[in-house]
């Protein structure tokens, strides 16, 4: 098993799914220790997949803590835990997999996909019990992950990018909570005047703090739930751009530029469905910026130049 062509995220698995099989004593490790390993996983891409296939993972977990007590243990102060038949296995369909998805790495979900296959075994059948199977899974990745390919070892800071790093307005003002916006009509007004022109349709807030300029966005989003809105502006999507959770953790040269760029992916590809609302724009000059990189403002300077991304600014 050469764990130097896994993700970060999957070669995480199979250590934890390693000390697993040392925990229940025994001797190899099963495809169902890893699958157990990649439900619990935190920031993984396989929770994301259970959630959208409507999977209970607390039901599926016991389900594998009862497999796994029902394994053959090995006693004895110098046992050493092996890779099992059936896990050879799946890592050997999981390596098929991203070859044929012309995949760099061999991700979580190849694994999980790999395990939804008959060479699998056992573990297969007990997917199927818990209604998954390899196209649940494949559907549930295409909307995950859409058209990305797995090009580093860290491929799950470009999956669903906005979620991780944006916050929906629309869909907390269609849940109902956000405040009602009072005395900002002229304003809000102004601000969708700006977003409907064909050109310079990029509107900036500029006010000292605490005057209420988030407050204006809000306002925005509430009224395209209601439909109170221009046709051109009506079924879009307001998101406000995290810029604390983009650079947070951001450890690794380029790994701040990778996530903005997924995040503006994943606005290009909605076609002009997003609007995206900055706060505190100013901090974007710098943001992110390592020695011969980019910074944030530069990355979307051609963006907003081309039309390309429609954005609201605060300052």
């Amino acid at each position: 098993m050469r764990l130097d062509k896994f993700t970060q995220k999957a070669q995480e698995a199979v250590l934890e799914a390693q000390n697993l099989a040392q925990g229940y004593n025994h001797p190899a490790i099963e495809p169902e220790h890893l699958l157990s390993a990649l439900v619990a996983q935190e920031g993984g891409v396989v929770p994301s997949l259970l959630k959208r296939i409507g999977t209970d993972t607390s039901m599926l977990q016991n389900s594998l803590q009862q497999a796994l007590g029902r394994m053959p243990r090995a006693t004895g102060s110098s046992v050493q835990v092996g890779i099992g038949r059936n896990l050879n296995a799946v890592v050997e369909e999981a390596q098929s997999i991203a070859d044929n998805m012309k995949d760099d790495y061999v991700s979580t979900e190849h694994l999980l996909m790999a395990m939804a296959q008959p060479k699998a075994g056992s573990v297969r059948d007990l997917l199927a019990r818990h209604g998954i199977d390899y196209n649940s899974i494949m559907q549930a990745l295409a909307a995950v992950r859409g058209s990305q390919r797995v090009t580093s070892q860290n491929p799950e800071a470009q999956y669903e990018a906005l979620v991780k790093y944006g916050r929906d307005l629309t869909q907390e003002a269609r849940k109902g909570k956000l405040d009602p916006v009072i005395g900002r009509d002229e304003e809000i007004r102004r601000v969708i005047q700006i977003l409907s022109r064909r050109t310079k349709n990029n509107p900036v807030l500029i006010g000292d703090p605490g005057v209420g300029k988030t407050a204006i966005a809000e306002g925005l989003a509430q009224r395209i739930v209601r439909g109170d809105v221009p046709l051109g502006l009506k079924e879009k999507r307001l998101v406000a751009l995290d810029l604390g959770a983009l650079v947070a953790g951001a450890k690794y040269r380029g790994e701040f530029e990778e996530r903005l760029k997924a995040v503006l992916k994943e606005i290009q590809e909605a076609e002009g469905a997003i609007i995206l609302f900055i706060d505190e724009m100013h901090t974007l000059v710098g943001a992110g910026a390592a020695e011969g990189s980019m910074d944030a403002s530069n990355m979307l300077k051609p963006l907003l130049a081309r039309g390309e991304l429609h954005a609201i600014g605060a300052t």
